[in-house]
């Protein structure tokens, strides 16, 4: 385990999508560890459908700026972590899910249960409600992977700014692959983006229904 410099607080309140990387490579210990934090996120049945490419070259950090509406930090960043989800993951995937589960304690009742029932529901998806429900369960493990990085010490800029068939065309990627977002990691150069500030808890949280202020 690498040094932990902040508190998940810490991370949470500190963190600011950084402007501009310095560049420095990042050791692979340290990219292991965030990566693997992504991994342990929570899925929908289990099925982790996330797939991730990290960019590192300087070479193919180039090409993917130019996907990324021509943003400097993609090029910058140590390392860019495209993150994906897979179509066609619960087809290839489900039978592993099940081993895995059953060897964690997985009731068998329930893994043949889920053998019919999963099929049944993700095979009823239209393509853009794919789409939506891989981009919960992929956003799920790059929020883990962006706060470990955070907490490592590292500064990051999620970014929603690319063109879905350039990132393809840049990755190779397989046609059943949705490109999420990416994640620039590295440390900053220059000044950190300003605090735009957050609305206050009253302001979007709510207790029982919908206008009621929650009594904390």
């Amino acid at each position: 385990m690498a040094k932990i410099n902040k508190t998940l607080s810490q991370a949470i309140q500190e963190r600011r999508a950084t402007p501009s990387f310095d560049g420095a490579p990042i050791p692979a210990e340290d990219l292991r560890q965030i990566l693997d934090a992504g991994l342990q996120a929570p899925s929908g049945y289990n099925l982790q459908p996330w797939r991730f490419v990290v960019v590192q070259s300087t070479e193919q950090k180039k090409k993917l700026r130019a996907a990324s509406y021509n943003q400097g930090k993609v090029e910058e960043a140590s390392a860019v972590i495209v993150a994906c989800g897979d179509a066609d993951g619960w087809r290839k995937d489900l039978d592993l899910v099940l081993e895995k589960g059953r060897k964690g304690g997985m009731p068998e009742s329930y893994a043949v249960q889920a053998q019919a029932s999963v099929p049944n529901y993700m095979s009823s998806f239209s393509s853009n409600q794919m789409q939506g429900w891989l981009n919960k369960q992929v956003m799920l493990a790059f929020t883990h992977m962006l706060l470990m990085a955070e907490v490592m010490g590292y500064d990051t800029a999620p970014m929603e700014g690319f063109e879905q068939e350039k990132v393809h065309e840049v990755l190779r990627l397989p046609l059943s692959y949705w490109v999420v977002a990416l994640l620039a990691v590295g440390h900053a150069k220059g000044a950190d983006k300003f605090d735009g500030g957050r609305f206050d808890i009253g302001h979007t949280v709510f207790g029982e229904e919908f206008g009621k202020p929650l009594k904390l």
